[in-house]
């Protein structure tokens, strides 16, 4: 069983105060606050190398912070390092366990290293290949596993111990959909049952389904933070969208949005859609498509759509939430 934490009276799950994280003269984690509370999921939203796995990193005690503090469950993430680590789970970006091992075997051997005892290592082991639609593929190698199988597999290790707070570091990255979905299913199932998990991802559509409140950052720092509706309410109201059939006249497009919108019209180069804010009214539509017919502008599609996680990324960074970055870290250490 996990040990207690110290007595914190209504102190957060996890509790974040001025963090940060250098490596040279490159700061990794500038100051960052946050505080999560219990039985709740936290989206940590980002591109590679916003920071997020340096964070996810110091919390779980495998990265010591250049500065600032942190406290999870209770426990101080320096000085009561050890004992921290007892009453958490991390699955990382890429599934950690050993493919020479049978699932069962792998289970079993997690639950060893939490001195759990042979008899109820087993009997955990046993109960998570069945929570987790394993017990079939129990007695085979891990190399034999699918990914999505593997992904799977590690979360389930991740709670062998019960864990009071889970840290997941883009659990579903390169699983199909329907592991993503199903992998879902499992992180709401569990927080219904108590537990609290700071997830990190890049997809839009994960923080938007899971998480209670959301938190982006970028470059090192935390530049937002709300539930999915109030982050989206940043954005302003409903947006139009134009898709011009001549990509050669999507300046032509953009002139006319702008005549019909609230704000500066963006163009998505990848696309070729013309997108701006509107009063939200069906008559902005009408106008626009009178405007495009008029100038002769052929389109290929064109509608109205409320703000989504990809327009509040792109309105506080100025960039698409896919980035091209990989995050600092020392020698030895990946992202």
């Amino acid at each position: 069983m996990s040990p207690q934490a110290p007595a914190n009276g209504t102190s957060p799950a996890i509790e974040v105060s001025g963090i940060g994280k250098t490596y040279g003269s490159v700061e990794a984690l500038k100051g960052v606050d946050l505080s999560v509370p219990y039985g709740s999921i936290r989206g940590l939203l980002g591109p590679n190398g916003a920071g997020k796995t340096t964070l996810v990193r110091l919390l779980t005690t495998l990265l010591e912070p250049s500065f600032g503090s942190a406290r999870v469950h209770g426990f101080d993430v320096v000085k009561d390092a050890s004992r921290l680590r007892r009453v958490i789970g991390l699955a990382g970006q890429n599934a950690a366990v050993d493919e020479n091992l049978t699932g069962r075997e792998n289970l079993t051997m997690v639950g060893r290293l939490y001195h759990l005892g042979t008899t109820v290592s087993r009997k955990r082991a046993d109960e998570l290949l069945d929570r987790f639609a394993l017990s079939d593929a129990a007695s085979r190698t891990v190399k034999q596993y699918s990914g999505g199988m593997r992904r799977r597999l590690d979360l389930a290790a991740s709670l062998v111990a019960k864990p009071a707070i889970l840290f997941l570091d883009e659990p579903t990255t390169g699983l199909d959909p329907r592991s993503r979905l199903e992998l879902w299913d499992v992180i709401r199932e569990l927080v219904d049952e108590g537990t609290t998990v700071l997830l990190t991802t890049q997809y839009m559509d994960e923080a938007d389904r899971l998480a209670d409140v959301i938190t982006v950052i970028d470059r090192g720092a935390v530049i937002a933070e709300g539930t999915s509706t109030e982050l989206k309410g940043q954005c302003g109201g409903t947006r139009l969208t134009v898709q011009v059939a001549d990509r050669g006249r999507v300046e032509e497009a953009r002139t006319v949005a702008e005549a019909v919108g609230l704000d500066t019209p963006v163009v998505q180069e990848e696309t070729g859609q013309v997108v701006v804010t509107v009063d939200g009214g069906a008559s902005s539509l009408t106008e626009a498509v009178r405007r495009l017919d008029a100038a002769g502008i052929a389109i290929s599609d064109i509608g109205l759509r409320q703000p989504t996680l990809d327009d509040v990324f792109l309105a506080l960074t100025g960039q698409q939430l896919e980035g091209d970055g990989t995050e600092i870290q020392p020698t030895g250490v990946g992202s």
